[in-house]
């Protein structure tokens, strides 16, 4: 709403109603924000996924206003916010359980060379960075987590290949690529093809390496069983001595007789 009135101390100005100004007030807009707000809302109006895009939207309840509001056309509604500041880790957590109450997807562009608060992570979203003069979005890739113990018989194996969004803590990779490349789906922002191929790759590689250790370790695991097996079993009693100068049939190896030596057997066996 605006106030003011004509010759009055004050000229027309916009004035948020009552309760609706955002906590801590106003602070001037950045080159950087203002730019990379209006870049992401001519990106998103260019997917093919969007039905409908507008800037500065309050979510329903009022508690939160995306810099950039993305409707899908299968309904799902996508906040895109452009942060050039870093942010405690409180501080973000309260504006994303917000987005997520109201059954917003949240998606946080950042400034490059911001410090991204660790909870992004911990949270399972990637962490995207545009470039004003590179016009270039980036992100980071998980570098594969280290094989101990027996870590083929961890649910999630993706984590042995290079994954996104990364683990908190884990060695990572940046990746750059022109925003144009990046798709919106109902969980955000999608990684162009040759970036998911790569993944896939890695991930695959994985999962075949743990499906060969687990057949390495199943057949050792038979292998010890069937030894336990026939160490329990009772042994066949053993033959009585043959006396020096005897013959044993070929067959049972008991004594035998002299007249069946040319068979070398008995007449049984």
């Amino acid at each position: 709403m605006t106030r003011g009135r004509l010759g009055g101390k004050v000229r027309r100005h916009f004035a948020h109603p009552p309760g609706r100004a955002p906590a801590g007030g106003h602070h001037p807009e950045t080159v950087w924000r203002l730019t990379t707000k209006h870049t992401l809302a001519v990106w998103a109006r260019s997917r093919p996924s969007v039905a409908r895009v507008r800037l500065e939207q309050w979510t329903q309840d009022h508690d939160r206003r995306a810099d950039v509001e993305v409707l899908l056309h299968d309904g799902t509604k996508v906040a895109l916010e452009a942060q050039r500041m870093l942010m405690t880790d409180d501080g973000w957590r309260v504006r994303h359980r917000d987005y997520i109450r109201q059954g917003v997807v949240d998606v946080w562009f950042w400034r490059p060379r911001v410090h991204v608060p660790h909870i992004v992570l911990d949270e399972g979203l990637p962490v995207w960075f545009y470039s004003v003069s590179k016009r270039e979005a980036a992100t980071s890739l998980g570098q594969p987590h280290a094989r101990r113990g027996e870590w083929w018989d961890v649910p999630d194996l993706s984590v042995f290949g290079l994954h996104h969004p990364p683990c908190p803590l884990d060695a990572l990779e940046r990746v750059s690529m022109p925003l144009t490349s990046l798709e919106l789906g109902p969980t955000g922002a999608i990684l162009p093809e040759d970036l998911q191929d790569r993944l896939h790759d890695s991930q695959r590689d994985a999962r075949r390496d743990a499906q060969l250790r687990q057949r390495s370790q199943e057949r050792y695991a038979q292998a010890v069983r069937e030894a336990r097996e026939r160490s329990r079993k009772p042994q066949p009693a053993p033959l009585p001595p043959v006396p020096p100068g005897k013959l044993r049939c070929t067959v049972c190896q008991r004594p035998l007789a002299p007249e069946l030596a040319p068979a070398g057997r008995h007449l049984l066996c």
